[in-house]
């Protein structure tokens, strides 16, 4: 096999080669995810372009280097003996999913694309292996969608609003209810869409949908929220990101599939308890997206208690591999697991200092590491804001909470607006029907953001919660019925500049500013003073 120097790596059966790599040269996702397949557990087989690759595209002001085509073709005929299937293939079909991975972890930051391979002639080969028309539509009408979006720079908006046209003609709260002749319907529109709106058919050609979706993702390291991403984290412009080329594995399969997010501790308190967001019959961008409201989670254990127990169990193997609380993507596949991602969870600092101690405690990780680990920490300011005389007031509405604390300020609907009235020194609450990475410079401003959809473990919340802002989703009362400046919750009417109070301990929402009780983590402030003191007394 051609070696190509660092640029081409594998995840697979017996020939894992990222697992001698780092995440500098296969970025943290490919990582990851080669010491997840060395400790057995069930990883789709992959090939990784090393963030090398991504550095020769912008050195070459763009353009992909010249053996891209080679590189591919030597990966995939690796991914295609571990599969036993071929991209292409009209009986076999192989498809991808293309994922980002920068050295450091970046959540959502970057563009990905899911179901790569499927057109017409593989439609047919997907059918005849799966078995499920439903399963082949749904795919089909969302690459169609991302394709045409991350790839050609069009709007969401016109494939989005078919979707939602055709659950409102049948009274469907969600597309996950859709059958395989409404779903066909949709693709076929879907495709129109796209030739509408780019000028040109949705490509054919498996071998042309891989590459443009690799050249895309690699775009996408200069796109505006990953720069805005770098730039509030300290994170150098020059790193790159590889590539991840993965068999797909299909959680929009059925009844008993569906995919997930899991923290191996309360990313919000540091509890030492796994904290999951799941949705049946949904693929992964469900969830992280924010464009869905995540119900699904309290049913896994009832319908799949298997999958239940199994992620129960790893947990444990994950915390003791990378001896840290650890942030994971799984997707279920007729009652299988397979997972996808794993990376140092991205927490509040109270959450970071319970983590780190409670590890010490549980001999995962020695003093001296708990206080390397904490070394950044402003330990002056970490503390837990609750409400105070909360409980004679009556709140607006209750969702879920997805980022620790209380905050208060004017109501606002736009990102400008949040940033203009953080300059003033006057803390915003950014109102949205749904959270979106690309809403990352509004959250930063706000002090507080509230959601009608979305999930507590979907990117942008994760970006909200590592940027201590209080953040509360899947408000079901939220509604937007008229100009963008202007909302009702639970039939109260709020515009622009009007008083909101988040309570990201409960969920709850209230009108007005309410007075709030501050508190401070002295056992674990007084353990991790020791341990310092302790470090600074040995010699060198």
């Amino acid at each position: 096999m051609k070696n190509f120097d660092g640029r081409l790596f594998y995840i697979l059966p017996g020939l894992a080669s990222a697992e001698a790599a780092t995440a500098a040269t296969v970025g943290s996702k490919a990582y990851g995810l080669a010491r997840l397949a060395r400790l057995g557990l069930p990883v789709p087989p992959a090939f990784v372009l090393g963030t090398a690759v991504c550095r020769e595209y912008f050195a070459g002001n763009g353009q992909l280097p010249q053996d891209i085509p080679e590189l591919l073709s030597t990966g995939l005929a690796a991914l295609e003996t571990a599969t036993g299937r071929k991209l292409g293939s009209t009986r076999h079909p192989l498809l991808v999913s293309v994922r980002s991975g920068a050295p450091v972890s970046m959540p959502g930051m970057m563009d990905t694309l899911l179901n790569v391979g499927l057109c017409e002639s593989t439609a047919g080969g997907l059918l005849r292996t799966s078995g499920n028309p439903r399963l082949v539509y749904d795919c089909l009408r969302r690459l169609v969608r991302d394709f045409t979006v991350v790839v050609q720079g069009a709007s969401a908006e016109s494939f989005d609003t078919i979707v939602r046209r055709e659950c409102q003609a049948q009274g469907l709260a969600t597309a996950r209810s859709l059958d395989s002749v409404t779903l066909a319907r949709i693709a076929q529109e879907s495709a129109e869409t796209a030739l509408a709106l780019v000028g040109r058919p949705f490509p054919q050609s498996p071998l042309e949908q891989l590459q443009q979706a690799v050249e895309a993702v690699f775009r996408s390291w200069e796109g505006e929220k990953a720069r805005h991403y770098r730039r509030i984290n300290h994170i150098p412009d020059d790193l790159g990101t590889a590539v991840t080329i993965q068999a797909m594995v299909y959680g929009n399969s059925g009844s008993t599939s569906g995919s997930g997010v899991g923290f191996t501790r309360d990313p919000s308190t540091g509890e030492d308890q796994l904290y999951l967001d799941f949705l049946f019959n949904a693929q992964g961008e469900d969830i992280v997206s924010g464009r869905h409201t995540v119900n699904d989670t309290q049913s896994l254990p009832m319908r799949l208690p298997q999958v239940s127990a199994e992620l129960s169990r790893l947990k444990s193997v994950l915390e003791t591999e990378f001896r840290d609380a650890q942030d994971f993507e799984f997707t279920v596949e007729a009652g299988k697991l397979y997972l996808l991602q794993t990376r140092n969870a991205k927490r509040t600092p109270w959450a970071a200092l319970r983590t780190a101690v409670d590890m010490v405690h549980q001999e995962l990780i020695t003093p001296a590491e708990a206080v390397e680990r904490l070394a950044e920490l402003k330990l002056d300011q970490i503390e837990r804001v609750s409400l105070g005389k909360a409980a004679n007031t009556r709140p607006l509405a209750s969702a879920v909470p997805a980022g620790l604390g209380v905050a208060s300020g004017r109501v606002t609907f736009n990102i400008q607006q949040a940033k203009e009235l953080a300059a003033q020194g006057r803390p915003a609450i950014l109102v949205r029907p749904d959270i979106f990475t690309d809403d990352i410079e509004g959250i930063a401003a706000a002090t507080g953001v509230l959601t009608a959809a979305g999930g507590r473990t979907s990117h942008a919340a994760v970006v909200a919660r590592q940027l201590g802002k209080v953040c509360i989703v899947g408000c079901t009362e939220l509604h937007f019925k008229g100009p963008a400046t202007e909302c009702e919750i639970s039939g109260v009417r709020l515009v622009e500049g009007d008083e909101l109070t988040l309570d990201g301990n409960t969920g709850r929402i209230y009108q007005g500013r309410l007075e709030v009780v501050r508190e401070r983590p002295e056992a674990e402030l007084a353990e991790l003073t020791r341990w310092r003191a302790a470090a600074a007394r040995k010699p060198g």
